[in-house]
């Protein structure tokens, strides 16, 4: 018996199947194989097509099943991982409407400062535990302002992976997380948040049904079924924004425990059961995956959108022919502090984390005399590990004081000196594993479905490849601040 996971990543889409008996994965794959194009019409706009996604799907699950590792009619559920805060809508013959405002759009940020204010930032913060900032709601509310033809013919908003999901099924529904990472969701009230939809004028009818994270979502429509190989009527039985199931893969279920991935964009996530919320809205809180009405527990999520992304510009415009393996390699070769260059990898868009200022990446201190490739790539890793450390100290303001950070050996934690920055610049352990999205959401299925009575279950054979300690983190220490005083003056200039 197997499980089905997807992850609709922004680079690629990532598919896995899970042995049920085993919780391994079987087999693995990933479509497109170069990184899928953001499209950027306008600075800070950032967009990418459903039906491409959709495509790059299907491809990725006939790459899978060509594997022959598997039989693709023993899997029974299909679980979904997917970038979170996009916006996807559709008309009533389910027809894509536009491209899709992705996570990393700007667009929506002054709108949803002023539903910031209109609705009051003390009772929003209260409810929403987040500003409306450039969120879902707020790209919604774009839509109706500047694209009044195109609101006007929507039957349906969705987020990525409910997109994905109703393809598959031709059912669209969503879940309490989903609309909480899309800030409508009223955490007080426990409901739609009559205030977001008010303010902007939104229909409740754009909304798809409700269900809870894991349950069936739709069964798999028989034409979908013969054109991938799979059983028709298999459940997809899970769907979650892709830091929460992050979280899920890495077993970071309980309060206090804390996730960390460095892909495309960089994220810490801690688990509460409290309704907390950053006075700034610097970090956001949202509906953990294991959420419930009686069961509170929210994903405390810091969220850095140049982190992958910088690392990838680097490579491509100093490296293009090199392999990430051979460039962290190179990096290794400079010393801590790079002779003095600075990185501040903030160049994919506003960052909730400086207040949704945006102030360009920045390469600073370079001396052609002294300095070459492998002082650049190695400051750009530090830039990227110091972003963090800023990040995490905001989360300590709000309480969440991590003892360790799980995260996957994967993306840039695959780099000695990225992870060892990371654990040194921060000063708290991490513990890596054999992670990874795809796997995650197939695991989800399983607990969905009831193949897995529960995530315990489901995680058994969980097991910490590796745990890296802080060595140099007195050696750090004054780097880091050089690099904050330089961000705080591009803060404030």
């Amino acid at each position: 018996m197997y499980l089905l996971g997807i992850d609709i990543g922004t680079s690629s889409i990532k598919v896995a199947v899970v042995d049920v008996n085993t919780q391994k994965c079987v087999a693995t794959a990933q479509y497109p194989e170069q990184e899928t194009e953001i499209k950027s019409v306008k600075p800070g706009w950032a967009e990418q097509s459903p039906e491409d996604w959709w495509q790059n799907t299907q491809q990725a699950i006939l790459k899978l099943n060509a594997t022959g590792l598997f039989n693709p009619k023993d899997v029974q559920a299909i679980g979904i991982a997917y970038q979170m805060h996009g916006l996807v809508l559709v008309d009533k013959r389910q027809h894509v409407l536009r491209d899709s405002i992705i996570w990393c759009d700007s667009r929506a940020v002054a709108l949803g400062e002023k539903a910031f204010d209109a609705i009051g930032r003390e009772k929003a913060l209260k409810s929403l535990l987040n500003s409306p900032g450039n969120f879902t709601a707020s790209k919604l509310a774009w839509v109706k302002t500047n694209e009044p033809k195109i609101y006007k013919a929507v039957d349906k908003m969705m987020l990525p992976g409910d997109f994905i999901s109703m393809k598959l099924t031709g059912a669209v529904t969503t879940s309490i997380a989903a609309l909480s990472e899309g800030v409508f969701w009223d955490f007080k009230k426990d409901e739609i948040s009559t205030a977001v939809m008010s303010h902007y004028g939104l229909d409740y009818n754009h909304i798809p049904d409700v269900k809870p994270l894991f349950s069936i979502h739709g069964n798999v429509d028989a034409a979908v079924a013969k054109a991938l190989g799979l059983t028709a009527g298999i459940p997809v039985a899970y769907k979650s924004g892709d830091q929460p199931n992050n979280a899920l893969s890495l077993n970071v279920l309980a309060p206090g425990e804390v996730a960390a991935t460095a892909g495309t964009s960089g994220v810490i996530y801690g688990v509460s059961d409290k309704l907390t919320y950053d006075p700034q809205s610097r970090v956001n809180t949202f509906a953990h995956v294991t959420y419930s009405k009686e069961q509170k527990h929210t994903g405390v999520l810091l969220c850095i959108n140049g982190t992958g992304s910088m690392y990838r510009w680097a490579k491509h415009n100093f490296s293009p022919n090199s392999s990430y393996t051979a460039l962290n390699l190179l990096a290794a070769q400079a010393p801590i502090g790079n002779r003095g260059i600075k990185v501040l990898p903030f160049g994919n868009g506003a960052e909730r984390m400086l207040n949704n200022k945006y102030t360009g990446a920045q390469l600073l201190g370079i001396d052609v005399n002294i300095h070459n490739q492998s002082h650049i790539f190695r400051a750009v890793q530090e830039g990227i590990a110091f972003s963090f450390r800023y990040g995490l100290d905001i989360m300590r303001e709000n309480g969440m004081k991590p003892s360790v950070i799980r995260a996957g050996k994967a993306n840039l934690f695959l780099s000695e000196v990225f992870a060892q920055t990371f654990v040194d610049v921060t000063g708290i352990p991490v513990e890596l594993y054999e992670n990874d999205g795809s796997v995650g959401a197939a695991l989800g299925a399983g607990i969905g479905a009831g193949i897995f009575k529960n995530a315990k279950e489901a995680f058994t054979q969980h097991k910490v490849l590796e745990v890296l300690e802080p060595k140099n983190s007195k050696a750090y220490e004054p780097f880091y601040q050089e690099w904050k005083a330089i961000l705080n003056q591009s803060l404030y200039k």
